[in-house]
């Protein structure tokens, strides 16, 4: 019972945030066998595209979760067909092992659930959105309940104070989001790397570094790896 087939595992699309762990969680819980996170680094700058998160921390993050890690590099000034082409080569080498799912944690945009699906159709993949339609307030509470811990990396300025950037994620960050802020921040409003958790075997040290504004807009919190013995 314990050995499970190839095409019952999936991949699941990492980044990293939060949304990605309640997805892994769900997975987990039920059964489902994942094969390796795949997650989107950037060359130039050795991080998470968009979440700003280390690469060095993102490996540890895999490490703590028991999980391989797939790493899809793109350069700075990636299009969408840099892009596209990158993470299809990725995806059929999971197609090769047998693996022919991605797991992702879209919750309510229609038009990416469609790019998403309409992508991974042309080399023969699915997708499954294990928390998808889930109400974002229950959501973010549950992740919080669960004893999950997160920080926030990135926060896009047109929308949120970017005193926001490398604040926890819990109840207080929560409580003074304005009410135009998606509390999952599902509209792209804040991204966040989750540090510790019930799917992990250990936390991920670090500590915050400096903050900084990129392209006029975006507020990055850094965060520095930290060897666990620092305490």
């Amino acid at each position: 019972m314990s050995d499970r087939h190839a095409d019952d595992k999936v991949v699941v699309s990492w980044s990293g945030g939060k949304d990605c762990a309640m997805v892994l969680r769900e997975l987990l819980r039920n059964g489902t066998g994942v094969s390796a996170l795949l997650t989107t680094i950037t060359e130039e700058y050795d991080r998470s595209s968009m979440h700003g998160v280390r690469r060095v921390l993102v490996e540890t993050q895999a490490d703590a979760l028991g999980i391989p890690l797939e790493i899809v590099t793109i350069t700075p000034d990636a299009d969408s067909a840099q892009y596209e082409a990158r993470m299809r080569r990725a995806l059929e080498k999971q197609q090769a092992r047998g693996i022919n799912t991605v797991a992702i944690g879209d919750i309510f945009l229609e038009d990416l659930r469609k790019y998403r699906e309409g992508r991974l159709a042309e080399i023969g993949m699915k997708a499954v959105f294990p928390i998808w339609g889930r109400d974002t307030r229950e959501l973010a509470h549950a992740f919080i309940d669960l004893g999950f811990r997160a920080v926030i990396t990135c926060v896009d300025t047109q929308v949120l104070d970017g005193s926001f950037a490398g604040r926890e994620y819990d109840r207080g960050f929560l409580a003074d989001l304005p009410a135009s802020v998606d509390p999952c921040g599902e509209n792209g409003e804040f991204h966040s790397f989750v540090w510790d958790g019930p799917i992990f075997t250990c936390p991920v040290a670090f500590t915050r570094g400096e903050s900084v504004l990129r392209d006029g807009r975006f507020q990055f919190r850094d965060l520095l790896p930290r060897a666990k013995e620092d305490g």
